[in-house]
C-alpha cells in the first residue's frame, strides 16, 4: 500500500475544501436543511457538473471519471467536515454501485450517466430501518430478517400480467423525500421461496424506457416489467414522507408503496445475487462513510481549538491551561487514528466495517468534547456545535451500533472460532 495521496487526490480535496468554505458555512448549513430539498439544490448542481462528485467512482463508458473509491471517500471526508447536506451519500455511494453490479446494460446506460452530471439522485430504501443489517454491516444478510423474511412486515413483490407490483413500507430511507429514483429491496416468491430482490420505482417523469416501461424489460419466465410515468410527482400507489430526524443534515423519508409498480433491477429474478451485491455495497459504502466521520470529528475539533485560543479566563486564553491541552491532545490522537483506519478502509473496503465502527466513536467523542469545551456556549442551539453532535449520534444509528459493527467483523474474521450457521443464526437473532 502506498500511503501518499496524488497529486490529482490532492487537488481534488484542496479545490472542495476552498468552495465548501466559501459556500457551505453553519448559516448556509441551516439554510439548505429547511428547503424542500433538504439541500441546497444550486450547490449540489455545482458540485455535481463542476466537480463531477457523484460520478468520480463510475466508469468513464458512463460519464463518470473512473476514479476508485479513495477519491470518493477523500471527497465525502471534506463534505462531512463541513456537514454538508447533499445526496451525494446516497445516490453515489448506495445505489449507483448497485445499478453498476446488477443493473442490465440498458438500465446502466439510462441512469448511470444521469447519475453521474447529478441530475438524476437516488436512494436504497430496505424495510424496517434496516440499512446497516442489509448492508451486511452488522450481520449476515442473507440469514437476517431484515427486509420481511417473506413473512408479514417489510416490502413484498409479486409478479403478474403487467409486471412487478410493490407492496410494503421502508422507514428511515436516507433522502428518500426527494430522490428522482428510489431503489427498493422486497422480497418475492413467498414464504417457501423467499429471496430479496432489488426494483426500480421512478419518482419522476424524465426516466429512460427501460426503467419506466417505455420498453419491457424481461425477467425470468419471458414476462415484461412495465412503469408509468405519467405521474413525475408520485408513482402510483407511492407515497414519500419527510420524517423528523434527529440530524437535520441527514434527511430521512417514510417511503409507502400500496400496489406501486415497479422494474426489477436486472434481468433475471432466480440467479441475481442481490445480498451479495448489497453486502459489497456495504463495504465500499462504510469506508467512506468512515472518511465522512473522520472529516466531520475534525471540523470539530478544529473548531474547537480555535475557540479555546480566543476564550479567556482568569485573564488568559482558556488553551494555555494545561488540562485542556491535554484533552485536545487526546482528541487529535483519536482523530489522527481514525483517519489512518478510513484511508485504509477505503484502500481494501474489507477493513470498512471495522474502520466505521472506530470513525463513528471518534465522532461522538470528539463531538461531545467540543461541547464540553465551549463552555456554556456549546450548549445554545444557536451555536453550531450540536450539530457535531447530532451527525455523530444519526450516523451511529442509521448505519451502527459500534459495538455490532465490531462484533461482526470480530465473526468474520474467525476471532471466536470457525464462523458456523449456529453463529450466524443467533447473530441474526440479537
Amino acid at each position: 500500500m502506498d500511503a501518499a495521496f496524488t497529486a490529482e487526490q490532492d487537488e481534488i480535496r484542496r479545490t472542495l475544501r476552498d468552495l465548501l468554505t466559501r459556500h457551505a458555512g453553519p448559516g448556509e448549513i441551516r439554510a439548505a436543511v429547511r428547503t424542500a430539498e433538504g439541500h441546497d439544490p444550486a450547490l449540489w448542481r455545482r458540485l455535481a457538473q463542476g466537480l463531477g462528485l457523484p460520478g468520480l467512482a463510475l466508469p468513464e463508458e458512463y460519464g463518470g471519471a473512473g476514479c476508485t473509491p479513495t477519491e470518493l471517500a477523500l471527497a465525502c471526508e471534506e463534505t462531512g467536515r463541513a456537514l454538508l447536506p447533499s445526496p451525494l451519500l446516497a445516490t453515489a455511494v448506495l445505489a449507483a454501485p448497485l445499478i453498476t453490479a446488477l443493473g442490465t446494460p440498458s438500465q446502466r446506460a439510462g441512469l448511470l450517466p444521469r447519475i453521474a452530471d447529478g441530475t438524476l439522485t437516488a436512494a436504497l430504501a430496505v424495510p424496517g430501518g434496516s440499512m446497516a443489517a442489509a448492508l451486511g454491516l452488522t450481520g449476515d444478510n442473507r440469514s437476517a430478517p431484515w427486509s420481511g423474511g417473506g413473512r408479514a412486515g417489510g416490502v413484498q413483490a409479486r409478479h403478474g400480467d403487467g409486471g412487478w407490483r410493490l407492496y410494503g413500507e421502508a422507514d428511515r430511507v436516507l433522502d428518500g423525500h426527494s430522490a428522482g429514483l428510489l431503489l427498493v429491496a422486497a422480497h418475492t416468491g413467498g414464504y417457501p421461496r423467499s429471496r430479496t430482490l432489488l426494483f426500480l420505482v421512478p419518482t419522476e417523469s424524465q426516466v429512460p424506457a427501460e426503467v419506466s416501461g417505455g420498453a419491457p424489460t424481461e425477467v425470468s419466465g419471458g414476462a415484461p416489467t412495465e412503469v408509468p410515468t405519467d405521474a413525475p410527482s408520485g408513482t402510483e400507489g407511492l407515497t414519500r414522507t419527510r420524517l423528523t430526524s434527529l440530524d437535520e443534515t441527514r434527511p430521512l423519508a417514510r417511503v409507502e408503496l400500496r400496489d406501486t409498480p415497479a422494474a426489477l433491477l436486472g434481468t433475471d429474478a432466480d440467479t441475481a445475487d442481490v445480498c451479495g451485491a448489497l453486502a459489497a455495497t456495504g463495504h465500499t459504502a462504510a469506508a467512506v462513510l468512515a472518511a465522512e466521520a473522520v472529516g466531520a470529528a475534525a471540523g470539530a475539533l478544529e473548531r474547537t481549538v480555535a475557540y479555546v485560543k480566543e476564550r479567556e479566563q482568569f485573564g488568559r486564553a482558556i488553551g494555555s491551561f494545561q488540562a485542556v491541552k491535554h484533552r485536545l491532545a487526546d482528541l487529535y490522537v483519536r482523530v489522527e487514528a481514525a483517519r489512518s483506519a478510513a484511508y485504509y478502509a477505503a484502500w481494501d473496503p474489507a477493513a470498512g466495517p471495522l474502520a466505521l465502527a472506530q470513525a463513528l466513536e471518534t465522532a461522538r467523542t470528539v463531538a461531545g468534547e467540543a461541547v464540553q469545551l465551549h463552555g456554556g456556549i456549546g450548549f445554545t442551539w444557536e451555536h453550531e456545535a450540536h450539530l457535531y453532535v447530532k451527525r455523530a449520534a444519526a450516523d451511529e444509528l442509521l448505519f451502527g451500533p459500534v459495538h455490532r459493527l465490531r462484533d461482526h467483523a470480530a465473526v468474520r474474521a474467525g476471532l471466536f472460532g470457525d464462523v458456523s450457521s449456529r453463529a450466524l443464526a443467533h447473530e441474526a437473532a440479537v
